[in-house]
């Protein structure tokens, strides 16, 4: 199962952290979700559809799961989401060095999933963050990370609340075993779900494409 598109990871000054998962190419075609965890740890998902709500739910841990309408647009820099409840408008800035590495990598060679497990290694000394690693219901999971730029600007309105402007990812989320970056940033990702029984690992190949989102990434 593969997922290729975006995933952003937001702070806010209130506690609640957001993960939003763009894929324009997706075993569900072309989807969005938003993975949230509000200060107290309550984490609560919000789907495109039933069917994508079902997949992630089984892949990552909630306590709620609500299937909304999506807006997404992008204009240059700045992205702006709808998502039932949730208003997310955020602004990217420039590659940093590490933006600039990852872009650098050839993106054939950067989805390889041998690729992605040498890269695991470095990946750990930013605290949470992981490129492979297990999932729920004995699924498995790699993240092909192809560019990285910061988040420069946010906001987030959620059910009328005004969740307060942009923060570190501080604590890490927990949807899944790993988190976003501390800085808030959006990647450039194809992830990959292996399910039980599917063998050793899965086949290479053109990412059909979380939002899965994930919430671990490089």
């Amino acid at each position: 199962m593969r997922f290729d598109g975006w995933i952003a990871g937001v702070g806010t000054t209130s506690g609640t952290r957001l993960v939003l998962g763009h894929w324009p190419g997706s075993p569900f075609g072309p989807v969005t979700d938003v993975m949230v965890e509000y200060g107290d740890g309550r984490r609560v998902l919000l789907a495109q559809t039933e069917e994508l709500g079902r997949f992630v739910a089984d892949t990552y841990s909630f306590e709620t799961v609500r299937v909304v309408p999506f807006e997404v647009s992008r204009s240059g820099a700045a992205w702006s989401v709808t998502a039932g409840p949730l208003t997310l408008r955020f602004t990217t800035g420039g590659r940093g060095l590490l933006g600039r590495l990852l872009h650098a990598v050839p993106a054939p060679l950067a989805r390889r999933l041998g690729w992605v497990r040498l890269i695991g290694v470095p990946a750990r000394v930013l605290p949470g963050v992981r490129t492979h690693g297990s999932a729920g219901n004995g699924r498995r999971e790699w993240y092909a990370v192809q560019d990285l730029h910061r988040i420069t600007t946010a906001s987030a309105v959620l059910d009328g609340v005004n969740l307060g402007p942009l923060a570190a990812v501080d604590p890490p989320v927990r949807f899944g075993f790993g988190s976003t970056p501390r800085t808030p940033s959006l990647v450039r990702v194809t992830t990959t779900v292996q399910l039980p029984g599917s063998g050793p690992q899965p086949r290479r190949g053109r990412g059909a494409g979380p939002a899965g989102s994930s919430s671990a990434w490089l």
